[in-house]
């Protein structure tokens, strides 16, 4: 029995796959199987993993039955062996000590995933600033070991670059085809599970952008599925009754968050700091402003405000919040 399965949905990667597989085969961990999905691929890239698995036994090639990656990963899931289980973007880059890296930490815990740093790069131009910065924090939740203080932000594990017993992993439910992001999905149900987060303090996962990455292009990772999806396991893991909550920001983010509030039957007290919209009726309830807060005790304030100088702008009077026992949760 293989030790590490990795699953792996591929579409129309032919481009990048070669050096992909390269750096698993090239791993120094050696006893893992790949399980490669092609999800409906329309170039070369079934051919070319073809190629390498009549030259590896330890690669596996599957045609996917329902178009997407949730349904390619749990097709893969169904067809592993090993009980250890990670995954893999068909046009990223391994480490050659990545595997067993992330098998010695979790191998001896059970209720862990074992996460490693991650860097971005582009082949072809300069890589954007946003994924950068996306990468350093992701780095920086592991040298804090703040990942589930940060859930509500954003995905806090990369996709690529965690690894779980299969007990483990089974215990959380595994890939489910219905949720997306369903990376992010994933994490809220380790952190609903209180799942033990072991980082590593380096590099594991070389995270290629490039302009046909999914996360630019397929609909399921659009700003607005983030946000329902935070929503929900907000009402459902941490929304306190007792607590008034309130909702600080009006702009896009804001908007998408109080819509689904409302949708949703809660009750809440919207805040803003944009002169313009104080006094107006959104979703029917009315923009009040900060000046509100001075005076809030004991409450939970989400705040979904995406500004550069947020929250240090503000920095007195959420100091000032949470002397007074509010709880923030960052949406942004």
């Amino acid at each position: 029995m293989a030790k590490i399965s990795i699953i792996m949905p591929v579409y129309n990667a032919a481009k990048y796959i070669s050096e992909c597989l390269d750096s698993i085969i090239g791993q120094d961990f050696r006893d893992w199987e790949l399980v490669a999905v092609d999800d409906f691929s329309t170039d070369e890239s079934r051919a070319i993993i073809s190629q390498y698995a009549h030259m590896d036994s330890r690669i596996n090639i599957l045609s996917n039955n329902v178009k997407g990656i949730s349904p390619a990963l749990e097709l893969g899931y169904s067809h592993c062996e090993g009980n250890y289980i990670t995954r893999m973007d068909a046009d990223d880059i391994m480490p050659v000590e990545k595997l067993g890296q992330l098998y010695y930490s979790v191998k001896e815990k059970s209720k862990a995933v074992a996460v490693g740093k991650v860097q971005y790069f582009r082949s072809d131009k300069p890589l954007a600033a946003g994924y950068e910065r996306y990468a350093a924090w992701l780095n920086n939740l592991i040298d804090t070991n703040t990942h589930f203080q940060n859930i509500y932000k954003e995905c806090v594990l990369p996709s690529p670059c965690w690894m779980m017993s299969r007990q483990t992993f089974e215990w959380l439910g595994g890939f489910q085809s219905w949720a997306y992001p369903e990376d992010y999905d994933l994490v809220f149900r380790m952190y609903k599970h209180n799942l033990e987060v072991i980082g590593i303090d380096k590099v594991l996962h070389i995270w290629r952008d490039h302009d046909s990455r999914s996360s630019r292009n397929d609909d399921n990772y659009a700003d607005q599925n983030f946000t329902h999806m935070k929503v929900h396991y907000f009402l459902e893991l941490d929304k306190k009754n007792e607590q008034e909550l309130i909702l600080w920001g009006a702009g896009r983010a804001g908007k998408a968050v109080a819509k689904l509030l409302v949708t949703n039957d809660q009750v809440f007290t919207w805040v803003t700091d944009n002169q313009n919209k104080i006094g107006h009726d959104i979703y029917g309830n009315t923009l009040q402003s900060l000046d509100i807060l001075n005076e809030k005790r004991n409450c939970q304030i989400i705040t979904a405000i995406k500004t550069p100088d947020f929250p240090i702008s503000n920095e007195t009077l959420f100091s000032k919040l949470r002397d007074q026992g509010c709880q923030f949760l960052n949406f942004h």
